[in-house]
């Protein structure tokens, strides 16, 4: 792993950040670097991932229906988009979108994390209640009682959901 520290950070702009870079192996998927920027002053942070043979553009789409899927390697890069249709959900890949190697039930916890937030600084009864219902169906996905189909769309082709699973398409631009 190689690390520059007392770097400037692109944000406060004091000599502060962090910047990290790492090699992994992922077995079934192959070779990426692990790039991140900490900054201790103003607390930014950013991570990206990147394969190291070149990709094109794919969609993965993977339906999780047991608790061991949730096990499942998940690699996202920050030009990803992580679609679940099914709960009418996505997080775009915008402005300071971070990458990871994760599982499925980190991904799902990303998720989880939005829906509480919306829970609890809704003033609306309908949404608290709505959250409420999404934050149930997880639960129940988690422990493999309800099925979940999970989209990764990336435009680079960094990103991958690990598992024989998974249905690999062609992304058109």
């Amino acid at each position: 792993m190689d690390q520059l520290s007392n770097q400037e950070c692109p944000i406060c702009h004091k000599k502060t950040a962090t910047l990290t870079e790492d090699r992994s192996e992922i077995p079934h998927f192959g070779s990426v670097y692990l790039f991140s920027i900490q900054c201790s002053a103003c607390k930014y942070s950013m991570a990206d991932v990147e394969t190291e043979e070149e990709n094109p553009p794919q969609r993965h789409t993977i339906t999780v229906d047991s608790e061991a899927d949730m096990k499942i390697r998940v690699v996202k890069s920050s030009n990803a988009t992580v679609k679940i249709p099914q709960m009418r959900m996505s997080v775009e890949a915008v402005g300071n979108a971070s990458g990871y190697i994760s599982n499925i039930e980190g991904l799902l916890n990303r998720f989880k994390e939005i829906i509480e937030e919306q829970r609890d600084n809704a003033d609306d009864p309908a949404t608290r209640k709505a959250a409420k219902n999404l934050l149930k169906k997880l639960w129940k996905v988690t422990l493999g009682e309800q099925p979940l189909k999970i989209i990764i769309e990336d435009p680079t082709g960094n990103s991958a959901i690990v598992s024989d699973k998974t249905i690999v398409e062609k992304l058109k631009k």
